[in-house]
């Protein structure tokens, strides 16, 4: 397996393009997948797995580069997994703010004991679009579903989600400090050690 000088990101996500570029700390060049193509492909997978492959598939077709996808998003006990894989859709599109008072409205009786949930990530690398054996590493985030926001950083559903080790929301972490502890990080450290970065 050839080292990886270069990588095309296959989202359009900035806050998760801009994670991403951080945790591979400069040791590989990287190129947003909308430096190619404007297009994002449907994700129709049924796990982040799936999503992820769909992802990096895509980003290599357009741009004929190694590419790296990630699918990530939040798993609440209480809901049987919502949002899960819809957790950037779970409020039919309308943006963060939508998706957190969707999910705060659909925990609004569940006590506090019940309020686990995890952020998961899944890092689907390819050196090629058709390439039949893709890099896969996973990262989850432990922690629980706040009643009401708290923080201004990060993005997505940082300020529901408290992180026990840190006695914060996700949304008041500062962004070196999520980048040692989320679910990306996790996913990215294992990646990086695959591919001895």
């Amino acid at each position: 397996m050839s080292p990886i000088s270069e990588l095309v990101l296959a989202s359009h996500n900035r806050g998760k393009l801009h994670e991403l570029q951080a945790l591979l700390d400069g040791q590989v060049n990287v190129w947003p997948v909308s430096h190619f193509s404007p297009v994002e492909p449907e994700e129709t997978g049924l796990s982040f797995v799936e999503n992820a492959l769909l992802k990096a598939r895509h980003a290599a077709r357009v741009s004929g580069r190694p590419a790296l996808a990630d699918d990530s998003g939040l798993v609440v006990d209480a809901l049987d997994g919502a949002p899960g894989i819809c957790s950037a859709r779970y409020a039919d599109g309308q943006g963060d703010a939508a998706n957190n008072a969707k999910l705060l409205a659909a925990l609004q009786d569940v006590p506090e004991a019940r309020r686990t949930a995890r952020f998961v990530c899944v890092l689907a690398l390819v050196h090629h679009a058709e390439d039949p054996l893709p890099i896969l590493c996973e990262g989850l985030w432990e922690g629980r579903i706040l009643r009401e926001p708290r923080g201004d950083n990060g993005f997505g559903y940082d300020p529901l989600f408290w992180v026990p080790e840190s006695q914060c929301s996700s949304a008041e972490l500062p962004a070196a400090g999520k980048n040692r502890l989320s679910h990306r990080a996790r996913a990215m450290a294992l990646l990086r050690a695959r591919l001895g970065l």
